[in-house]
């Protein structure tokens, strides 16, 4: 089992691509997998605060500027971003709308995985993960209403309950069998990537299943829109570096990298649904979910190769 992880995590792009080619041709699976997608997600959430411990987290904790700076990344000029490449590629609309709101997302669940694989700072992803998550519903609303005129209903149980249950709950659980039991915890190290990474394709599978008909319905179209969540999702790692005028520490510089340009795509929907605005506008986050799961293990695997050499 532990040579599997490790295969797993050591060729996830290529896994990732075979995944999302099958979710689409044959999206039965994912169909299955979706309504524990919630599930999977906080599973990972475990899995990954296996790999921290308290300590790790009062260090982070100690220095609030760095959340006030990656919240400042997030909200603000990937906001922006997100309004500029929606009246880009899309003018006005739904789509342009929902690219908009695509911007200004919190960090996806996922990040502190990568970060990990990447060699970075994992208890600082999963603090400035948590943090602008809770945020999202009192920040977004108000974003979104100043770039696009269009108000937003608050699904505040909706994202309090995701928070707790898939971020909050299995991060507190994960760190404390990492402090309680360090040493049979740790024994384990060289496997968690690798489990994650797992749980990372059930994930991508969940989310291209439900929505493979109408991702093949937009035809060609569809690369239009795939090729706007891409420049918001490069831009986003761009965005992310720029913490390197403030942030020194390699590690952190990875935590900033993912935390900026990885989005919780969910919410989207949640936001959508519960203010009754057309199904259309959560088309772009969808998109994004299927890029950036594509594009983070790459970037993770460039990462470490500049370390390794």
């Amino acid at each position: 089992m532990r040579k599997l992880f490790q295969s797993i995590e050591s060729h996830l792009v290529v896994w990732v691509l075979l995944v999302a080619v099958v979710g689409l041709l044959w999206p039965t699976p994912g169909q299955w997998l979706a309504p524990g997608v919630s599930a999977l997600l906080a599973l990972l959430m475990l899995v990954i605060s296996l790999t921290f411990d308290a300590r790790a987290v009062s260090v982070v904790l100690r220095h609030p500027a760095k959340q006030f700076l990656a919240l400042f990344l997030v909200y603000v000029p990937m906001s922006l971003l997100g309004w500029l490449t929606g009246r880009w590629f899309f003018g006005q609309g739904p789509l342009a709308d929902g690219q908009t709101l695509l911007g200004m997302l919190p960090t996806d669940v996922s990040a502190p995985l990568l970060v990990l694989m990447a060699q970075g700072n994992v208890a600082l992803a999963a603090v400035l993960n948590a943090v602008n998550t809770a945020l999202a519903p009192f920040i977004i609303p108000f974003l979104f209403l100043g770039l696009t005129g269009v108000e937003l209903d608050v699904p505040l149980g909706n994202i309090v309950a995701e928070l707790v249950l898939i971020v909050l709950v299995p991060t507190l659980v994960g760190v404390g069998l990492r402090t309680r039991f360090t040493t049979a915890v740790a024994r384990y190290d060289s496997v968690y990537a690798g489990a994650g990474s797992l749980l990372y394709l059930l994930i991508l599978l969940a989310v291209i299943g439900p929505n493979a008909q109408t991702i093949l319905d937009y035809g060609w179209y569809a690369w239009v829109i795939a090729a706007a969540a891409l420049c918001l999702n490069l831009t986003g790692y761009a965005v992310g570096m720029c913490a390197k005028i403030w942030i020194s520490d390699r590690q952190e510089l990875i935590a900033y990298l993912f935390t900026v340009s990885k989005k919780e795509f969910s919410i989207a929907a949640a936001f959508v649904a519960a203010s009754g605005l057309p199904s259309e506008i959560a088309i772009p986050a969808v998109f994004f979910a299927i890029v950036q799961m594509v594009t983070s293990p790459l970037v993770a695997r460039l990462l470490t190769r500049r370390v390794q050499r």
